[in-house]
This record gives C-alpha cells, sequence and structure tokens, in this order.
C-alpha cells in the first residue's frame, strides 16, 4: 500500500488552504502571455476554463491515492461495498479509530479544486452570461451535497466573505440547494424554450456533452435525492421538492442513456488501480452476503471469483485483525464494471428506486411504488450488461447468505437480512427492498450508499468485528459523520466553532447529521 506519504501531503494542502488566499492574487497569476481582459472573454474562456476540474475532482478519478483517501478509506468501506485489507496501526477507519490525516482530505480537495472556481464563476458570469451561472451551481449542488453529507454543516453561504468563513447548519445549506437548483432549472430551461443553441459543448466533459435538457433532468434528479435525504425531518418540503423534481416539465433520469457519468482524463478507473494493481481492495463481506444471496448475475460484473476459493468469491468483514498485509491479498478483487474509465454521478436505476420510495410515502411520483421499483431493476440489469431482471425482481425466496471466511472461522456472522427480492405487503418491508436494490445499483459509490445507510439502516450491514474507537462510535450504528478537516480548525477556528454549534454535538464520528435522526422510517 502507498500510505507513506498520505501524512505528508495532507499537510500540504492543509498549509494550502491555510495560506492559499492572498492579497495580490489576480498579480500571482497574471496570464504570461499578457492576453487583455476582452481577448479571454472571447467564446466564454475565462469561465470555461473554470469548470474542467470538476469533471475529475468531485469524484477524484485521475489521482488513484487521492481518490483513496477522498473516499475509498472511508464511505466506501462503511457503505459494504470494499474493504482495503491492510493493518494500518493504530487509526484505522474501518475499525472506527479514525484517522484525521485522512478524513479532511475531501474537504480540503472540495473547497480548493471545485468552490474556488465556481465562485469565481459567480463572480464573472452571474447577471451576464446566467446559462454558465446556472451550471455553476448545478455542480456546486453536486460537490456540497457530497460534503454536507459527509461532514454536516459547512461553508455554504459565507464563502468568500472576508474574515472567518462560518458555517452554514445542514437544514440551511440543504435550503440554499435547493433554491440554487430553481435558479439553474429555469435559467436552462428558459434558454432551451428558446431554442438556444449550447454553449457548454467542448468545455463539458461529462457524458451530457453540454446538452441542456440533460443537465436539467439532472439536476431535477439531484433535487429528487436531495427531497428523500430529509424526509424524516421535513417530510412536507421533501414530499413538495420530490414532486417538483419529477413533475417538471423536463423531468428527471428515465433512460439509461440519461445515467451522468463522466470519463476519467487519465483513462483509468481508480478503484481498479487499488484492487488490482496495488493488491489493495476487496470484496466486503456485504456485497458477498447480499448479491450471493440473490444470485445477482450482477456480482461477476461488479467483482472477479477468488484465487483462495476457486470458482467463487470470497469476501473480507469490516473490522477483521489483518496478520499482514498480504493475509486476503487472494481474496476477490473488483471486476468489469470498474475496469471502465467512467464514473458514475448518478444512474437512471437510482432514480427509479427513488420515485418508488416516494410513491411508498403516497407521493405524487407518475406511477406506482413497485412499478418503479421493478423499473428500477431492469434499469440497473441494463446499465450492468445483466440479463433475466424480470425472473430476478419476481424471486420470493432467495435471501442474503451468512458470512464466511475461508481463512478465519472466528470472523463468521449469520445473515442479518432475511428479505427476497420480490415486492412485499409491508411498507417498511419494501423500503429494506428499495434500499437493498439501489445500495446493489449505485455500487461503486459508497458515498452516497453511506447516506442512505445512515438515513433509513438499510440495507442491513454486518457490524464491526473489533471496535476501536474507545467507546465514541456505536457498534450498532457504525460512523455517522466525518469530524471536520484540521486544517479547517488551523486556519478557521471560529469557522470550525459555528460548524460545531451548528452540528449539536461534539465533532466526533458519533453525532448524528440532521437529516440522520433517531426515528421511525414511517
Amino acid at each position: 500500500m502507498k500510505l507513506n506519504k498520505f501524512k505528508k501531503t495532507a499537510i500540504c494542502f492543509s498549509l494550502l488552504a491555510a495560506f492559499g488566499c492572498t492579497d495580490n492574487f489576480e498579480e500571482i497569476n497574471k496570464n504570461p502571455e499578457g492576453a487583455t481582459t476582452e481577448q479571454l472573454e472571447q467564446d466564454y474562456n475565462n469561465i470555461k476554463s473554470l469548470f474542467k476540474p470538476a469533471f475529475s475532482r468531485i469524484y477524484i478519478s485521475d489521482i488513484t491515492w487521492q481518490y483513496q483517501i477522498q473516499q475509498s478509506l472511508q464511505a466506501d468501506g462503511w457503505s459494504g461495498y470494499m474493504i482495503t485489507p491492510v493493518p494500518f496501526g493504530d487509526t484505522n477507519n474501518y475499525d472506527y479509530a479514525l484517522n484525521p490525516g485522512w478524513n479532511g482530505y475531501a474537504w480540503e480537495r472540495a473547497y480548493v479544486d471545485i468552490i474556488a472556481n465556481l465562485y469565481k464563476v459567480e463572480q464573472r458570469a452571474k447577471g451576464k452570461y446566467d446559462q454558465f451561472y446556472a451550471w455553476s451551481l448545478i455542480v456546486k449542488v453536486v460537490q456540497m451535497q457530497r460534503i454536507t453529507d459527509m461532514y454536516g454543516p459547512a461553508v455554504y453561504s459565507k464563502y468568500g466573505a472576508e474574515g472567518s468563513a462560518l458555517y452554514d447548519s445542514q437544514k440551511d445549506i440543504y435550503l440554499q440547494m435547493f433554491k440554487d437548483l430553481d435558479f439553474a432549472v429555469t435559467e436552462l430551461t428558459k434558454r432551451i424554450d428558446a431554442g438556444e443553441s449550447s454553449t457548454f459543448k467542448g468545455t463539458d466533459l461529462s457524458s451530457y456533452d453540454g446538452d441542456y435538457t440533460q443537465w436539467v433532468k439532472y439536476a431535477n434528479s439531484l433535487r429528487l435525492r436531495m427531497a428523500m435525504r430529509i424526509v424524516k425531518v421535513d417530510p412536507a418540503l421533501a414530499k413538495t421538492e420530490a414532486e417538483k423534481a419529477v413533475n417538471n416539465s423536463i423531468g428527471v433520469l428515465k433512460v439509461n442513456a440519461d445515467v451522468m457519468k463522466v470519463k476519467s482524463p487519465v483513462d483509468l478507473n481508480v478503484i481498479d488501480v487499488m484492487s488490482h494493481s496495488w493488491v489493495g481492495l476487496f470484496m466486503g463481506a456485504d456485497m458477498q452476503s447480499i448479491l450471493g444471496g440473490y444470485q445477482d448475475p450482477r456480482i461477476s460484473k461488479y467483482w472477479n471469483t477468488a484465487e483462495i476459493t476457486p470458482g467463487e468469491y470470497a469476501s473480507i468483514r469490516n473490522g477483521v485483525t489483518y496478520p499482514s498485509g498480504t493475509t486476503y491479498a487472494k481474496f476477490s478483487q473488483t471486476g468489469p464494471r470498474t475496469k471502465t474509465g467512467e464514473v458514475t454521478w448518478m444512474s437512471t436505476a437510482e432514480v427509479y428506486f427513488l420515485r418508488s420510495e416516494g410513491a411508498l410515502r403516497g407521493w405524487n411520483m407518475g406511477g406506482t411504488a413497485q412499478e418503479f421499483y421493478e423499473a428500477g431493476i431492469r434499469a440497473s440489469f441494463e446499465q450492468n450488461g445483466a440479463e433475466g431482471a424480470s425472473s430476478y425482481a419476481s424471486d420470493n425466496t432467495k435471501k442474503p447468505l451468512d458470512y464466511v471466511d475461508p481463512l478465519f472461522p472466528e470472523n463468521n456472522t449469520p445473515a442479518v437480512s432475511k428479505i427476497t427480492v420480490a415486492w412485499g405487503a409491508t411498507n417498511e418491508e419494501n423500503l429494506e427492498k428499495i434500499i437493498t436494490q439501489k445500495w446493489i445499483a449505485t455500487y461503486p459509490d459508497g458515498q452516497e450508499a453511506w447516506s442512505e445507510f445512515r438515513r433509513t439502516g438499510y440495507p442491513k450491514l454486518f457490524r464491526i468485528k473489533n471496535n476501536k474507537s474507545g467507546g465514541v462510535i456505536s457498534t450498532e450504528l457504525g460512523v455517522r459523520r466525518l469530524p471536520f478537516a484540521q486544517s479547517e480548525e488551523a486556519s478557521n477556528p471560529a469557522g470550525v466553532a459555528s460548524g460545531v454549534t451548528a452540528l449539536g454535538g461534539p465533532d466526533n464520528g458519533a453525532t448524528r447529521l440532521w437529516w440522520d435522526v433517531d426515528a421511525p422510517n414511517f
């Protein structure tokens, strides 16, 4: 594993965050070619370049070790998807002894790489080139939804303010994100209705290639995702926003051609590199239990069979003891799904499962909960090139498997869920089915899967074997958030203090976020 440089790198970026802003910024960054402002504004060149980092840095897809400490060592493991089976000493996120040197990295990269650039877009485009400002708001919401769902309170409305940047509460961030999407959808829809040609082409590095209509669909789908996230804390607003998303004239993602994905600029997949080149990322026990139990054909798309159990899969339970860094080296590594350099930001399958839950709650989603549930399964099968979606969706027999460790029987544990795939009888049973299928379809985005697990308690995941948090984090509940970045504590202590106040609890991994409440799902 390549962890020896992580702490040094985190320190470097902490210093950048602390001292990177300077009064003579414009002078330092003066164009060496001597281009005038007018020349830079031709074809919006002074704006377009600011979008480029978002396509490889929101979900880091170009530098493997950076993705590892942005997400792989946190949510990808806590979601039950995958695990890095290497002993890390006394600070290891997988056994809940959280490592602050890793856990602030997502925050730092978000503000340095994305938010700083989008702030410049706002300054240069708002009121002048509002199509670009609208686009920047969608991208901003993509990034900040991830950040607030990791940390809770964050710098949003006061970004760019002089002096210490105070944090908004997560509730206020969500409210502002909804408003930002309002502006973006209205502005782009106006241009679509007017027949305006897209000015994003050539700059948009996603599969949408600048298509205004596709970006509106994506914005509406983001709204639907966020609406569902807040259903337990503000059900009335959740219903309003979800119905607004689905009933918009342009609508949400509906076919797999709508899937939002981005190609890595270096034509590799960082997850594949970690799993195969580094031999350091393997199948999580929950993946084998659920996909194996359902005899889900997507398992062969997501994972390779294991050398230690030829022709079969072998997975690793979170929080087990690793005798050495090579103990689990012959277990199941990632499969064809992560051979491509494409990163999926949102799938059509996810949107169908969101609509299914909305319909289950009695909202106007344009169909029944069962119809959308089965449509989500079909969309995911199609996206992954799997066959047999109809028979799979109607199966009322197969259930998740017990976990068996081929090397250490003391790690074995019974399956924690007893649900089948076929549509059930009660709301709670069907919610578990919806979220479990969404979890399968959302792979490998552990951040979104971890958020839904915290919101609903589904899918039911194995508890870690060894909890080394010193009693801070519950084995039953798992990690609920990331502590604020160390760089913020050094450079913006007043901001961190405001964040802790807004959080309403200690700045540790056990404090629940605003939408993460201890309450029934219905």
